[in-house]
């Protein structure tokens, strides 16, 4: 194709922002739309392993995330019964210099600001809200997406290619994928965010610490500069029976009176005196699909998915904002391979993404059923965190994947 490729991308997330920003960077004209009528982010806190920040990082965008990530110098484990702490993995400059890039913690409308003021400041992107999709169609040049605005007129553009990063329930899925809906998972997630100056000075912390207890866990770490913690727990817990079609939209909804704090009732002093001191939770309900299991799940054609349109993942690994990141980096590395046709430029994006995104999906998956384990699962996970510590809380595999620090060097 001798023109730069004209993208069309439906979503407005940090997935949607990530791949406008790294493909117009690569050379693509992007036209982006937002089903909601403004761009913003829900939600609370986000960790960005090494992986992802190298990618930012190369995007230009270390400088701005500085005034905005909190920088947590170790992760903690500890049992929630006894406050016994199980182990210790240094972050700061460990992380730095194994990886080449530090791990931050951010609230997730902070990274979303960042990546939107780079992608109105790089200029080669149009950015449109309050455009829901409604139907995708390819043809063997280009591809459709038919849109409606909120007053329910019709639009349709035209583009060489389509990206889906519309979330969970994507709605560019749903027109080409043909599978089922997400489903509940099995966990219910409580989430706040609390000033830290407003906690006791002993519930205070520059750190990510996870408790993990039978059938539950919390993890809590900084945010905003430090100034600010942001803390979910997750249990294990049938769908609740009075909300309709939890199956089929998300669930953000004002937590009931004593859910985390009366899972939490037989917890160590400080858990629970932690969840006892948060005014305010919100309930999430956590839902997704199976691992992918090739490279179809994410491409067909001229229509590709990013993020959790792709492959949506538990929360245990800390990577879903990471994977739509590299997503993102992949899909406009594959976008600049002028000498391909644009459907294997696409098709080659999935071939290099499917598996290591199966990988994470699975692991997060494991890691579901290491932290709430009891009986002897509990015994032994608790002996290796003791014996092995660092080594078995870092994942080279996993945050020394990507941009190499010399090439961040040359930025």
């Amino acid at each position: 194709m001798a023109h730069p490729p004209d993208l069309l991308v439906a979503g407005g997330g940090i997935g949607g922002l990530s791949a406008a920003l790294a493909c117009a960077q690569a050379g693509a004209h992007i036209r982006l739309f937002e089903q909601a009528d403004a761009f913003g982010e829900v939600g609370a806190g986000i960790q960005l392993g090494p992986n992802a920040v190298r990618v930012l990082q190369a995007w230009g965008l270390g400088a701005a995330l500085d005034g905005v990530v909190a920088r947590p110098k170790a992760l903690q484990v500890m049992r929630a019964d006894s406050g016994e702490r199980l182990a210790t993995l240094p972050l700061g400059a460990a992380m730095q210099d194994r990886y080449g890039a530090p791990y931050l913690t951010i609230h997730r409308a902070d990274l979303h600001a960042v990546l939107l003021a780079a992608v109105q400041a790089q200029g080669a992107t149009a950015l449109r809200t309050g455009c829901a999709v409604h139907a995708v169609a390819q043809t063997s040049g280009a591809v459709q997406m038919q849109l409606a605005d909120a007053a329910g007129q019709g639009l349709t553009v035209e583009g060489d290619a389509l990206v889906g990063a519309d979330g969970l329930w994507s709605r560019v899925r749903g027109a080409w994928a043909g599978d089922a809906a997400a489903r509940y998972s099995g966990h219910l997630a409580w989430r706040a965010l609390v000033r830290q100056a407003d906690l006791p000075a002993a519930l205070r912390s520059q750190d990510v610490t996870v408790w993990l207890g039978e059938r539950l866990h919390l993890v809590h770490y900084p945010v905003r500069g430090g100034e600010w913690l942001n803390i979910a727990g997750f249990v294990e817990g049938p769908r609740p029976p009075d909300i309709a079609n939890w199956d089929i939209a998300p669930a953000d909804l004002p937590a009931r009176a004593g859910g985390l704090p009366a899972a939490l009732r037989d917890a160590a002093g400080p858990l629970g005196a932690l969840s006892e001191a948060v005014p305010h939770w919100r309930l999430w309900a956590l839902c997704g699909r199976a691992p992918v299991s090739g490279a179809d799940a994410l491409v067909q054609g001229r229509v590709a998915l990013l993020g959790d349109a792709a492959h949506p993942m538990l929360p245990y690994l800390a990577q879903g904002a990471g994977m739509a990141i590299e997503d993102a980096a992949e899909l406009a590395s594959s976008l600049a391979m002028n000498d391909m046709e644009l459907p294997l430029r696409l098709r080659r994006y999935a071939l290099n993404r499917w598996q290591r995104v199966a990988r994470v999906q699975r692991r997060s998956l494991r890691n579901g059923g290491i932290f709430h384990a009891s009986g002897p699962l509990r015994v032994a996970r608790d002996l290796s965190l003791r014996l092995l510590g660092a080594r078995l809380l870092d994942m080279p595999w996993l945050y020394g994947h990507g941009p190499a620090p010399e090439v961040l060097s040359n930025q």
